[in-house]
């Protein structure tokens, strides 16, 4: 099975093949909303791939694109949680959470 590491947490975990980042986090407990539970309506799964791994992705669609423009502390390696499909080819990826999804401030710990 392939590994997904999530941080800041860096939180590892084995998903099985065709799992969504966003059902990886809900299934092993990691912070990440997805209000509209995986129906590409928002924007609250949004995570950050390591740039190793963007390239690796499945093209983004424009539906995502539309969705991402919505998001908070967008960058060029943005994706949604609910888009990003695990493979034997992603074994590895790294996702950032960003800050203002996980309630925590950082600079406070």
């Amino acid at each position: 099975m392939p590994k997904l590491t999530f941080m800041p947490m860096n939180k590892t975990v084995e998903v099985e093949v065709g799992t969504s980042v966003l059902e990886a986090a809900h299934h092993n407990d990691v912070e990440l909303e997805g209000a509209c539970e995986g129906s590409l309506a928002c924007s609250t799964c949004h995570v950050i791939i390591d740039q190793t791994w963007y390239d690796k992705l499945d093209e983004i669609s424009e539906d995502e694109e539309d969705r991402l423009d919505q998001a908070f502390g967008l960058t060029m390696t943005s994706r949604l949680g609910c888009q990003v499909i695990m493979s034997n080819e992603l074994d590895g990826l790294v996702v950032t959470i960003p800050e203002y999804s996980l309630n925590i401030h950082l600079d406070q710990q």
